[in-house]
């Protein structure tokens, strides 16, 4: 599997599907290599975890350049190592797809979402990603998407087979020893989380502005997330979170630290303007949290309440939307009933029968 910054406990919504997935797999009996980036990776040069290789390779420290060279060197790798199938997760890396084609590989490409549409990418960058998808859904062997929605426009636009498997999520068994609701002030059930990255398609600014319109509430705003590159943008969240009383920033977290913040907040919101399936929504489901999620396809497309959902971008319809949720929060009975209903609906037991449902017809 290439693509990706790396596992175990790497940020990210690819990181986080490669790493349930493979584990999965690997417990299924199947060999599985990961291919992450050095600098992502604390155990070096060689990690084993579940039954899954974890092999670390150079990348360059360069926003544009990182995913596309350690792609590059980890098609390489792969023409050394002869997998059976070489699993290439998002459009970006799938421009190295001809090259894994020519080594003779034979190569499933995931497609996670829009790259195109993030905000942080130029007209190049762009251009380039379009061309990796069009690659991707054209040259591979199996194509995968993580919404139905882009089965749909993947088999509109290029007249290719293209199988659903959606993200999935892991109920969690509680913590609650971790400290970090003391170390940061927080009480439990009184704050408000969102966990995501620090870049522009996540709207940190839009739930700040709607957190500050609250006023005095008696709760707290938690932004758990960092960003991989200082940029402007995580420069000013940091700025304006630092104007506002009561919000919170953890920076990234993982494992036990990122389970307590969940598993004790009152409200989790996603307030993003891009999305392929969203991994922490779905965790936050798990939790048994209510959630609210801005309106667009990506997030619509897990078919909440209509009051689970608000206009992107207007933070006064989110202000009052985070309002309501926080005046009328679940009882226990409420939230063990909806940690059940995921679990039932959304397992990754799931995603990796349906993954190997592709593989398996890539061999008849």
């Amino acid at each position: 599997m290439l693509g990706l910054r790396g596992i175990p406990n790497v940020q990210g919504g690819v990181e986080k599907h490669v790493e349930m997935l493979a584990a999965k797999l690997a417990a299924q009996g199947w060999e599985i290599e990961v291919v992450g980036r050095r600098r992502y990776l604390a155990q070096s040069p060689l990690s084993s975890r579940d039954g899954v290789r974890v092999f670390p390779i150079w990348a360059p420290r360069r926003m544009a350049l990182e995913a596309i060279v350690h792609t590059f060197l980890g098609v390489c790798f792969a023409a050394v190592r002869r997998p059976d199938i070489l699993h290439i997760h998002a459009i970006g890396p799938a421009l190295m797809v001809p090259l894994a084609r020519l080594f003779g590989l034979k190569v499933v490409v995931t497609h996670h979402g829009y790259d195109y549409d993030r905000q942080k990418w130029g007209g190049f960058a762009k251009s380039m990603l379009k061309l990796g998808e069009r690659l991707g859904m054209r040259l591979a062997h199996g194509r995968i998407a993580i919404s139905r929605e882009i089965v749909e426009a993947m088999g509109a636009r290029y007249r290719v087979p293209v199988s659903f498997v959606p993200n999935g999520v892991a109920v969690p068994s509680l913590c609650g020893e971790s400290g970090i609701l003391e170390e940061f002030g927080l009480a439990r059930r009184r704050y408000v989380l969102l966990a995501a990255r620090l870049v522009p398609e996540k709207r940190q600014i839009d739930l700040i502005r709607a957190f500050a319109k609250l006023g005095d509430a008696g709760f707290k705003l938690v932004l758990a997330g960092g960003a991989e590159f200082e940029t402007p943008y995580a420069r000013e969240v940091r700025a304006v979170a630092s104007d506002v009383p009561g919000v919170v920033l953890t920076g990234f977290q993982t494992g036990d630290r990122l389970t307590d913040l969940f598993a004790n907040a009152a409200l989790f919101v996603l307030p993003s303007s891009h999305e392929g399936m969203p991994i922490a929504l779905l965790e936050a489901m798990g939790y048994g949290l209510p959630v609210l999620a801005s309106d667009i396809v990506a997030n619509r497309e897990l078919g909440l309440a209509a009051e689970d959902y608000f206009p992107l971008g207007d933070t006064e319809a989110l202000s009052a939307a985070i309002a309501g949720k926080l005046e009328n929060l679940p009882g226990e009975e409420e939230v063990l009933a909806r940690m059940a209903h995921v679990e039932a609906t959304h397992s990754w037991t799931s995603v990796a029968r349906k993954t190997l449902a592709v593989y398996g017809a890539l061999n008849r």
